[in-house]
């Protein structure tokens, strides 16, 4: 057996591995820690959703929270129009839409806003989630700030936590999947050529306002994917439950920890994040945020490239790399 195929074979273990231990999980945990996992699994599969815009192309969005709210809205505002039917199978065509929906929204702001670069498109970004959060809020037809049921789509007989925990679990697996189709393929690497020199990259032939585009679209269609189930599992909200500003940052902030631009690496910083504010800090709410932003500062200043580019990037190592060439 020659090593590819060898790396392939360990690969879908550790797959098939991590598949049956999620599965297998919440039957030996408790209400809250499966709650814990549940939002784990939210916050890891949004952070892997911008990653394919903000990692592979460079292009940092500081409002991808706007994905989540048209998401929950449209999901919301679908099932009142045509009717939902019960259980499980009743929210899958507003997730759909939830999708859909933002999908379509990414590729109307997408050309106007992807025409700037850097600090402009973050920020025009944030503004534009401000906007929306505020016209959701304020004209009546969307009914955000009176708020917007969703009927439980949970089984009879199942835990509202399990089934949430499953469903953002299989999301997390798809936004993974999709990623790593992303990065192994022509627009993946369309996508790297345009964060590294975008300019060059399109005066050696690439197409880059398209592929700008279409990761900016994939990336919103799957963060309002989620944010349509997300909807669901709070069964009410509101505007300002799910136009959220640290949705947003903590995307980002997961992907710096982790590793940004690569497969695992927003995982690894939520769980690591999630892990120390749930757990670790969870009796001192009063300094945990300070905790939190020393880590985030600690891990930009030693680790630049995330926690899977350490070996790379810590000073020492570059140190001895620089003396090396010398």
């Amino acid at each position: 057996m020659t090593r590819s195929p060898m790396k392939r074979a360990v690969a879908l273990a550790l797959v098939a591995a991590a598949a049956i231990a999620v599965a297998l999980l919440p039957q030996a945990l408790g209400p809250f820690h499966i709650r814990v996992l549940q939002f784990f699994f939210f916050a890891a599969a949004t952070a892997v959703a911008w990653n394919i815009l903000g990692g592979f192309a460079g292009y940092w969005s500081f409002g991808h929270t706007v994905s989540i709210g048209v998401g929950a809205f449209s999901a919301a505002h679908f099932g009142l129009i045509f009717g939902q039917a019960e259980g499980p199978w009743g929210m899958v065509l507003p997730l759909l839409a939830g999708g859909l929906v933002s999908g379509v929204f990414a590729l109307i702001i997408a050309y106007p806003l992807l025409r700037l670069r850097g600090t402009y498109f973050a920020i025009a970004m944030l503004g534009v989630s401000q906007v929306v959060a505020e016209l959701a809020n304020n004209l009546s037809v969307f009914q955000g700030g009176v708020g917007l049921f969703l009927p439980s789509p949970v089984p009879s007989g199942m835990a509202p936590e399990r089934f949430y925990y499953y469903a953002f679990a299989a999301l997390l697996a798809l936004c993974l999947g999709v990623s790593w189709a992303v990065k192994r393929s022509k627009f993946g690497y369309a996508l790297l050529s345009i964060r590294e020199d975008e300019d060059t990259a399109q005066m050696l032939g690439v197409a880059t306002e398209r592929y700008k585009i279409a990761a900016f679209v994939l990336s919103a269609s799957l963060v309002g994917l989620l944010g349509a189930v997300y909807g669901y599992s709070l069964g009410y909200f509101t505007t300002y439950s799910v136009f959220r500003l640290d949705f947003s940052l903590n995307m980002i902030v997961f992907c710096l920890i982790g590793g940004i631009g690569t497969l695992f690496g927003p995982v690894i910083g939520a769980a690591l994040l999630l892990f120390l504010t749930n757990v670790l800090l969870s009796d001192f709410l009063d300094i945990h945020l300070m905790l939190t932003g020393a880590l985030v500062v600690a891990t930009i200043l030693l680790m630049p490239g995330g926690i899977l580019r350490a070996g790379a990037t810590l000073p020492w190592k570059r140190r001895a790399r620089k003396e090396a060439k010398a």
